[in-house]
């Protein structure tokens, strides 16, 4: 950005048209209102098909930031929509969102690249409600959707499969992700993909007050407990940061990105479950909670994404 900050005019897009539709809508409002704060005029879209009208007919923004999450909004449609326009925009562009929000695909991926994922696979939706395809306990999940919608644990010892798949509403592709469930710490890492290269900032350690860390646990105020810096052995620590960074560099991410792992202590085990392109930035998100943890406030962090951008991503 060669412009003075204040004097962008930045396109906030939230809403969209995704199962997080709402939780898009509290980050986009959160940031709209830190860019205000610093004295930035702000276009607040909701974003729907007609998107590519709006921004080129109506508004002419000098930058987008992006805060969709889901389908659409955070899988490189709307990064391709931004690409066509040739507006700079934040976050990853479109082949690293694709990849991101495809569960198997980006396995494949971030083990090829050395990291440790989870087993299992796809398998069509019915079969998965009718049976066990994999013994219990294991995680059943949709393959290209985020902050926990669509997730069932089914735990040890547990008779029925989870039928719910198999409904005629269930609206979440014919294909889900079954994987073993790993035991023990749920953990997350935020990356800034700076031009000297990816920069994890900690390591957050994440108890959900009831159940597991379902959609609920993500946004509901008192949903979860967070504790930053993890109480972790040091090599684990260490280990959660560097693998976040390998990740952000092995699916092409750039600007944003948060890893979340799973940590089996009495196993010695850390395994990546999904990279996130587009972390929320509600008053309950980790990315800027984290930012918070190194000294950068919320409204850094925002002016950092809106400095990031650019096009081509």
């Amino acid at each position: 950005m060669t412009r003075p900050f204040s004097s962008l005019h930045v396109a906030v897009l939230m809403g969209g048209i995704s199962a997080e539709r709402e939780v898009s809508l509290s980050s986009g409002e959160q940031c709209a209102q830190a860019l205000e704060r610093q004295g930035v005029r702000v276009s607040r879209v909701d974003a729907g098909r007609d998107l590519a009208n709006v921004l080129s007919g109506l508004i002419k923004p000098d930058v987008v930031l992006n805060c969709l999450h889901g389908a659409w909004g955070e899988d490189g449609c709307v990064q391709g929509v931004l690409e066509t326009l040739r507006i700079p925009y934040t976050h990853s562009g479109v082949l690293a969102s694709a990849l991101a929000m495809d569960k198997d695909k980006s396995k494949a991926v971030l083990r090829a690249a050395g990291i440790k994922v989870p087993g299992g696979g796809l398998y069509d939706r019915h079969e998965v409600a009718s049976r066990h395809v994999i013994d219990p306990p294991y995680v059943v999940k949709p393959n290209a959707e985020g902050s926990s919608v669509g997730v069932f644990l089914v735990r040890e010892g547990a008779n029925r499969p989870v039928s719910e798949v198999g409904e005629p509403g269930w609206a979440y592709g014919e294909q889900v992700v079954v994987e073993p469930y790993i035991a023990g710490k749920e953990l997350c890492v935020t990356v800034l993909g700076e031009p000297a290269g990816p920069r994890a900032l900690t390591v957050t350690d994440i108890t959900p007050t009831k159940g597991f860390y379902d959609y609920e646990a993500k946004y509901a105020p008192g949903g979860s407990v967070h504790v930053l810096p993890a109480v972790l052995p040091p090599h684990v620590y260490e280990k959660a940061l560097r693998q976040a960074e390998a990740a952000h560099v092995a699916m092409g991410c750039r600007g944003v990105s948060r890893s979340d792992f799973r940590y089996d202590d009495v196993k010695d085990d850390l395994v990546l479950l999904e990279v996130n392109t587009q972390p929320g930035m509600t008053p309950t998100s980790l990315a800027p909670e984290q930012a918070a943890h190194t000294g950068m406030s919320y409204d850094d962090l925002v002016r950092w994404m809106v400095e990031d951008a650019s096009c081509p991503r």
